[in-house]
C-alpha cells in the first residue's frame, strides 16, 4: 500500500507540474480554455499557482493530505468544467487534458484516504 501512495503521490505531482509549462507561457490552448470559462488571464495564472502549490505540498509527508484536498478539489473544477461547458476533447487533444484531470483526482484521493486519521484528527 505504501508504494502505491508513494507512486500517486509522484504521479498527482508530475501531472500538475507538468501543466505549469502552458499555464505560464500563455500556450494557445490554455488561452482558449480560460477565455471558454471567462476567466482569462487571472484564472489561469490563479489555477497554476493553486496547482504549483498542491504539487508541493502532497510530495511532503507532513503536508500531503493538505495536498491531496487541494488537488481534488482543483480536478473536480477542472472534470466539471471539462463535462459541463469544455467538452471531453479540448482543441483536438482526444480527452488527454480531462483523462489527466481524472487521473490525478483519483491519485489525490489515494493519497488522502492513506493519511485519513490525520485528517480526522485535524477536524
Amino acid at each position: 500500500m505504501k508504494k502505491l501512495v508513494i507512486l500517486c503521490q509522484l504521479v498527482a505531482a508530475i501531472i500538475l507540474l507538468q501543466t505549469l509549462y502552458f499555464k505560464f507561457t500563455g500556450a494557445p490552448e490554455s488561452i482558449w480554455i480560460f477565455s471558454t470559462l471567462g476567466a482569462e488571464p487571472i484564472g489561469r495564472w490563479g489555477s497554476g499557482m493553486i496547482e504549483l502549490i498542491a504539487a508541493t505540498l502532497i510530495l511532503v509527508p507532513l503536508t500531503k493530505v493538505w495536498g491531496a484536498l487541494l488537488i481534488m478539489g482543483t480536478m473536480a473544477g477542472a472534470i466539471l468544467s471539462h463535462i459541463f461547458i469544455l467538452g471531453i476533447e479540448v482543441q483536438g487533444d482526444g480527452g488527454t487534458l480531462f483523462a489527466l484531470a481524472c487521473v490525478a483526482f483519483v491519485c489525490a484521493a489515494i493519497v488522502g484516504h492513506s493519511d485519513r486519521e490525520r485528517l480526522l484528527k485535524m477536524f
